[in-house]
């Protein structure tokens, strides 16, 4: 698992000797040789499945803060973002600088050798555990899952506070709401150990819970008082609390988290104007577009609206790299809930 140690170097020389000379590292104000390169490539092109409001509100203010710069974006969904990645690399095609979506990018175009090391200067604003100790990735936003409750249906103090919890008896019969897709189980599992996660999942299958493809749909669910409990992401439920839903939620110990990364290519064809996006993409200016538009922001300085969505509770972290083994973790778990 991916994890970061926040070092400090008296020089520069140690930093060489510790990370070699093939790392790239940038600066909080950007270095005038990486601007005066972007000027002369005069272009960026970013590829992400952030939602398109978003990532053209962040192209936009990134082409005002650097007025020669052509921003090309191009946005799609994880499988076929990946799959355009691939088919363009194998017809010798490089056309993107920066790529940012789920960590389910990850993998199969790193195990290519299309994505370059870099840490910005500006990953020392986030907490370690969201930055790839490789430099290979940062995260630029994330999701926490959490248990939902309708809070008409369930009294506050009535919510089960932890996992164990869940497993009393009167949550049994189509009463918990719970993902379909195996990323709790497998974000769990380098933490609790691979039998205890496993077990615990078997108990909470025996507890008949109603599994659903879609988080979102999950929480609308719960909104609309077809389910008491489910697990879906902190900020969704958050939206459906301000517009009056009678929706609560609380993060179940240690809560997961799904990281959304930001990464380099390795053959980027306008690389010092893939490092610029890259740094706005974590520094306050493009981490406070990420807030406004009620996602969570993953800057120390930048706090989450409320605080709570990210702080305040023991996290394990469902890293890019876990993807990788997550179709056997699926297969278990479809054979636990039985799933398709």
């Amino acid at each position: 698992m991916a994890t970061s140690k926040q070092v400090v170097f008296s020089c520069a020389f140690m930093v060489v000797f510790l990370y070699g000379p093939l790392r790239s590292w940038s600066q909080s104000s950007a270095d005038p040789k990486v601007i005066e390169g972007a000027k002369k490539e005069r272009e960026v092109v970013w590829y992400t499945t952030t939602n398109l409001e978003t990532s053209k509100k962040i192209s936009d203010l990134l082409q005002k803060k650097y007025p020669f710069l052509n921003v090309t974006l191009f946005r799609t969904n994880n499988a076929p973002l990946v799959n355009r990645i691939l088919l363009e690399a194998r017809a010798g095609k490089y056309e993107w600088d920066v790529v940012s979506g789920g960590g389910e990018l990850f993998s199969p175009v790193m195990d290519r050798g299309l994505i370059m090391q870099y840490r910005s200067a500006e990953a020392r604003m986030i907490d370690e555990d969201m930055v790839d100790k490789e430099g290979y990735w940062t995260a630029y936003t994330a999701s926490t899952f959490v248990l939902g409750f309708n809070t008409k249906m369930v009294k506050k103090e009535a919510v089960p506070r932890t996992y164990e919890a869940l497993l009393d008896p009167k949550w049994k019969g189509r009463k918990i709401g719970v993902d379909a897709s195996a990323g709790m189980l497998h974000a769990l599992m380098p933490s609790w150990g691979k039998e205890k996660a496993i077990s615990y999942f078997r108990q909470l299958a025996s507890q008949d819970p109603a599994p659903n493809d879609s988080t979102s749909l999950m929480a609308q669910l719960l909104s609309a008082g077809e389910l008491p409990l489910a697990f879906s992401t902190a900020h969704i439920y958050e939206l459906l609390n301000r517009k009056g839903a009678p929706v609560d939620w609380i993060p179940l110990e240690p809560a997961v988290i799904r990281v959304v990364p930001t990464m380099l290519g390795a053959k980027a064809r306008h690389p010092n104007a893939g490092k610029l996006l890259y740094d706005f993409l974590i520094a306050k200016e493009g981490q406070e577009i990420i807030k406004s538009f009620n996602r969570i922001p993953v800057r120390k300085d930048v706090p989450p609206d409320p605080p709570r969505l990210l702080r305040g509770f023991k996290r394990v972290i469902m890293y890019p790299e876990l993807y990788k083994s997550l179709d056997e973790t699926q297969r278990i778990y479809n054979e636990i809930f039985k799933l398709r």
